[in-house]
C-alpha cells in the first residue's frame, strides 16, 4: 500500500488550510472505501502530518491534530500541501521551515507532491518548482511572479501535472485537483464516484473565467506604467500600440520588450484582456446582447472578439453571459 502524506502546518494557516486538508481527508478516504466496498485494497495509508508532536493546528476557531510528525515517516508517495499564509522560506516559522525542508528530501526519494491554492508558495520555497510549471490564486499571480521568477506560473490553468508535481488554482479548486489526483492514482470509475459522492465537476481544466484582470503595475517602468493607464482608459477607442510608443518616444520592438518585462503580457494582449474584462462586467450586470457589448469594448470584427474573449475566458461570449448574468438565464426557462 502507498503513502500518502496530507501536511499539517501548525503556523501562517487560515480557513483555507483547514479546508484544504479535511477536504483531501475526506475524498481519498472515500475512494479507499469504494475499493473496499467492491473488494478491492486501499490504494494510500492516509495520515495527517506534523512538524512536531507538541504543536498542532489552532486558528481559535477550529483545529487539526496531525497523526503522525515527519521525523517519524521514513518514505511517502505523495504529498498534499494545503494553502497557507507561508510566502518564503525566509518568512516560514521554523516548524513549516521543517515541511518544506522534508518536501525537498521526500520529492528528491520519490515522492510526488500537490500543492493547493496558496500552497504552491510553500512548495515553490522548497526549490522544487525552479523552471517547472505551477498554477496558484489569480489574485496571487503577482506576488508569486515577484518571488519566484524561475518558475513558469500559468494561472489560466487550474491543474498543472509537470515531473510528479502537481498544482492547482485558487480557492475551492482545490477539489478538481483532488479529482485529478483520485483518477491518477485509483481509476476513472473511482474519481466518477467521488465525483458524484461530493458533487464535484469532474475534467475542469480552466479557472480563467473565474480570474478578474486588474494589470501588473508592480514595477519600476514608468514609460510602460503611463501606456497601462492609457490602454485601460482608452480601450473603447481605435489604439494603434506603434503610436503609443512613439508618443511615450520608444521604438516598436524595445517597447513590447519592456511592457512584456513589466507585465508578462504584450502591449495587444494586455489590451485584450482590459477589453475582455470590460466586457466580463457587462455580460455580468447588463442585458446587453453580445453584439452590443462587443462594440461597447471596442470591437467591431465579431469573430475576432469570439476568439480572443473565449481564449482569455474558457467560454464563448454567451456561455459566459447565460452562466454569470442570472437574468439572461432565466429568460431561457
Amino acid at each position: 500500500m502507498k503513502h500518502l502524506s496530507i501536511l499539517v502546518p501548525d503556523e501562517q494557516t487560515n480557513m483555507s488550510t483547514i479546508a484544504c486538508i479535511v477536504g483531501a481527508y475526506q475524498v481519498f478516504n472515500e475512494a479507499n472505501n469504494y475499493l473496499a466496498r467492491k473488494n478491492e485494497r486501499a490504494v494510500f495509508k492516509i495520515e495527517l502530518v506534523g512538524a512536531t508532536k507538541t504543536d498542532f493546528l489552532n486558528n481559535n476557531f477550529l483545529s487539526i491534530k496531525h497523526q503522525v510528525v515527519i521525523n517519524e515517516i521514513e518514505k511517502t508517495n505523495l504529498i498534499i500541501i494545503p494553502a497557507s499564509l507561508i510566502r518564503s522560506y525566509e518568512m516560514a516559522s521554523a516548524n513549516n521551515k521543517l515541511l518544506i525542508d522534508w518536501v525537498k528530501k521526500q520529492y528528491k526519494l520519490g515522492a510526488e507532491v500537490a500543492s493547493m491554492c496558496a500552497g504552491s508558495f510553500m512548495l515553490a520555497s522548497s526549490g522544487i518548482l525552479s523552471g517547472k510549471t505551477c498554477s496558484t490564486h489569480w489574485a496571487l499571480a503577482e506576488k508569486f511572479t515577484e518571488l519566484y521568477p524561475d518558475v513558469n506560473l500559468q494561472t489560466d490553468k487550474l491543474i498543472t501535472d509537470e515531473n510528479g508535481i502537481y498544482t492547482n488554482g485558487g480557492a475551492y479548486s482545490f477539489l478538481h485537483l483532488l479529482m485529478y489526483l483520485v483518477e491518477k492514482f485509483y481509476d476513472r470509475q473511482t474519481a466518477i464516484h467521488c465525483a458524484k459522492y461530493f458533487q464535484i465537476d469532474l475534467d475542469r481544466n480552466l479557472q480563467a473565467e473565474f480570474s478578474i484582470f486588474n494589470g501588473h503595475k508592480n514595477h519600476n517602468d514608468e514609460a510602460v506604467l503611463i501606456a497601462q493607464i492609457f490602454l485601460e482608459e482608452n480601450y473603447r477607442d481605435k489604439i494603434s500600440i506603434e503610436k503609443l510608443a512613439s508618443d511615450l518616444s520608444i521604438g516598436r520592438r524595445n517597447f513590447d520588450r519592456r511592457f512584456i518585462k513589466a507585465t508578462g503580457l504584450t502591449p495587444i494582449d494586455y489590451l485584450q484582456r482590459v477589453k475582455t474584462e470590460a466586457a466580463k462586467k457587462l455580460f455580468e450586470t447588463t442585458r446587453k446582447t453580445v453584439n452590443e457589448i462587443m462594440y461597447e469594448v471596442g470591437y467591431n470584427d465579431a469573430k475576432a472578439f469570439r476568439e480572443v474573449f473565449s481564449r482569455v475566458t474558457g467560454l464563448s461570449p454567451l456561455d459566459y453571459k447565460l452562466k454569470y448574468n442570472k437574468e439572461s438565464s432565466l429568460s431561457l426557462v
